[in-house]
């Protein structure tokens, strides 16, 4: 994986904590000139400044959507007061934080989404195996998804990773992303979530979700996380047409045990997908 792309999955999967240049720099193996120099080529911004508008969209996004405690809204951005935020926003957007709110509208602003991660290529796959996974019960957060905004998928982690080890009826310490109800223009709704006991006391905002009993063939991803996408699209554009084995409607499953290290983006996941028979 290029050193930008690992770069923009630090920030996706951090930018509600203190980032720092530094950080950032080490995320994808370069020195903070090397960096700054690489980042403001690939994106056409700073690294910290895309920081910054990667923060603030994600806050224009929350005050659209009715955000009750502007305050709260900011402290998640990472400002300490509501006059430094309201001076940031209006900076970025060219309008307060209030004014956003009373329109519930993002028509007239420009959001910073996430730069895309990879280009995606082919690459050398290790040889798969073949599991009958039992039936079992996540929760988690959960989200819908197109190929053009999937590079938010590491937000949506950031958001539930505070929780893990503390939902009620956790079971072990995997965690699984869990992909579900495709449609022909590729939309899916992606669960990151723990396997539970019930669905009983969850957070306000988490869903529950029953993996049925299945057969999977079972992919190892090695490489960054970031890269993921080069793995998919070799699963689905060269290995699964060759194998001759038909795609089931289940879910799809990514499987993080103890050896991934969600701080750095390394140490290895798996990629189950259903197939037929």
């Amino acid at each position: 994986m290029d050193p930008v792309g690992r770069a923009v999955w630090y920030i996706e999967s951090h930018f509600a904590q203190t980032i720092t240049l530094d950080a950032v720099a080490r995320a994808g193996g370069l020195s903070r000139f090397h960096m700054s120099r690489a980042f403001g080529a690939v994106t056409g911004r700073s690294v910290m400044r895309y920081v910054r508008g990667r923060r603030l969209t994600e806050a224009a996004k929350a005050l659209a959507d009715g955000a009750s405690d502007i305050l709260g809204v900011a402290l998640d951005a990472g400002y300490g007061s509501h006059e430094a935020f309201t001076r940031a926003f209006r900076e970025q957007f060219g309008m307060t934080p209030e004014g956003l709110r009373a329109e519930r509208c993002l028509g007239r602003i420009s959001l910073v989404e996430p730069f895309p991660m990879e280009t995606v290529r082919v690459v050398e796959l290790e040889q798969p195996r073949y599991e009958t996974s039992r039936s079992f019960l996540v929760a988690g957060l959960s989200e819908r998804f197109t190929p053009d905004t999937r590079q938010r998928i590491p937000a949506l982690w950031q958001r539930f990773a505070p929780h893990i080890g503390h939902l009620p009826g956790q079971v072990g310490a995997v965690a699984y992303g869990v992909c579900t109800n495709a449609t022909d223009d590729g939309a899916f709704d992606y669960v990151a979530a723990v396997e539970v006991t019930s669905a009983d006391g969850l957070p306000p905002g988490f869903s529950s979700l029953r993996v049925p009993e299945h057969r999977y063939v079972v992919f190892t991803h090695r490489d960054h996380v970031s890269a993921i996408g080069d793995t998919m699209h070799t699963i689905w554009s060269t290995w699964l047409p060759r194998s001759g084995h038909e795609v089931a409607d289940a879910p799809e499953l990514e499987r993080y045990d103890e050896r991934f290290d969600p701080q750095s983006g390394q140490g290895g996941f798996e990629i189950w997908i259903p197939i037929k028979g």
